[in-house]
């Protein structure tokens, strides 16, 4: 019997982030979230969630979540039938932005039905094995004396990779920056480091040459996510290797920042790359490519994708929906540990949604 989507379900809430999120651009005190509750006509409900930075999008987007979650009410559950569905719909707007990440939210908690109903764990129901996937602490705050004190509590988590975010200031904070983070987890660790877009070309390249004895992991979007030829030129005159793709709009943007030869690095996002069905489109392409692929966000899904991924290299342990749900990514040893339970591993605290749902 074939079974379809009866109801598709958004809830905007603001979760609780200790502590904040800081970048270069700016704080984010809260994590604005719209959680996706998709119900097939088995009675089976799938879970997801989407994170959008700042509130003032969040009424958009959890109502774009319900327009485009009632085109497809009536038909099969499929996700990658839902999801090309809603892409011929949308072909003439060429869906990117908000648009993608509701079609990936959607996605994503298709995927969970399936796996639930098939009473497997995601990461078992696309061919893979529950079990640790190595990830890296991925730091919230850029105060040096506030980084040492953060990373330290990584560490206590078995970590022997982090990332922090630079670039609110010179490169003497910097330099400050990143020996607070050395300091914290000792010479053996893999430091990478995140600019979050705020430099023009020729200052990245100027800043990364000064930071060459650094020997850095990785630089993250040291310039505009949407500039490849500038990314392109950053690597060609750096050492450092490059670090992108948390902000590719599916799989044509990757390919034409990887055909612009713009890094040395795949990290994707799987509510911008197309949900769990635009990861597996993409995944392959990194491969071909020879980029590692890493994660970002989303770690619940996430660490069951990198498990099935050819090149998988590291999960980003950043967690910005902790506050909201049952069951938040478990770490030990430096890995996260994948559920053996059936479906993607997200299910909501309602009582922690009584407290910070948007009414």
């Amino acid at each position: 019997m074939t079974t379809t989507v009866r109801s598709v379900t958004a809830r905007p809430v603001l979760a609780p982030l200790d502590p904040p999120l800081q970048t270069a651009s700016g704080e984010v005190p809260t994590a604005p979230l719209v959680l996706v509750d998709v119900e097939a006509s088995d009675g089976v409900i799938g879970h997801a969630y989407l994170f959008c930075y700042t509130p003032m999008v969040l009424p958009a987007l959890t109502s774009l979540v319900e327009e485009l979650g009632a085109a497809v009410v009536g038909t099969p559950d499929a996700p990658r039938t839902v999801e090309a569905d809603l892409r011929a719909r949308l072909r003439l707007l060429r869906p990117q932005g908000l648009t993608t990440m509701a079609i990936s939210g959607l996605d994503m908690a298709l995927w969970d039905v399936l796996a639930r109903r098939r009473e497997l764990p995601l990461v078992r129901l696309l061919g893979g094995e529950p079990g640790p996937v190595r990830a890296y602490g991925s730091l919230r705050r850029m105060a040096p004396d506030e980084v040492r004190a953060e990373a330290a509590e990584l560490a206590g988590l078995g970590f022997d990779a982090y990332k922090v975010k630079v670039g609110s200031a010179g490169l003497a904070r910097d330099r400050e920056v990143i020996a607070a983070l050395r300091e914290a987890v000792g010479p053996d660790a893999d430091i990478a480091v995140d600019f979050n877009q705020t430099l023009p070309v020729p200052e990245a390249i100027r800043r990364l040459h000064a930071l060459a004895d650094e020997h850095l992991m990785w630089v993250e979007e040291p310039t505009r996510a949407d500039d490849a030829a500038g990314h392109a030129r950053i690597r060609s005159a750096v050492s450092t290797p490059v670090q992108l793709g948390e902000s590719w709009w599916a799989v044509d943007e990757m390919t034409a920042s990887i055909t612009a030869g713009a890094s040395d690095h795949a990290m994707l996002d799987v509510a911008r790359i197309g949900g769990v069905t635009g990861w597996l489109r993409a995944a392959p392409v990194a491969h071909a490519a020879g980029l590692p692929v890493s994660s970002h966000f989303w770690p619940e899904i996430s660490a069951a994708l990198l498990a099935v991924t050819p090149g998988a290299f590291l999960f980003e342990y950043l967690d910005v929906a902790a506050g909201v749900l049952r069951s938040p990514a478990r770490v030990v040893d430096g890995a996260v540990v994948l559920p053996d339970e059936p479906g993607s591993g997200v299910d909501w605290d309602e009582d922690a949604l009584d407290r910070f749902q948007v009414r």
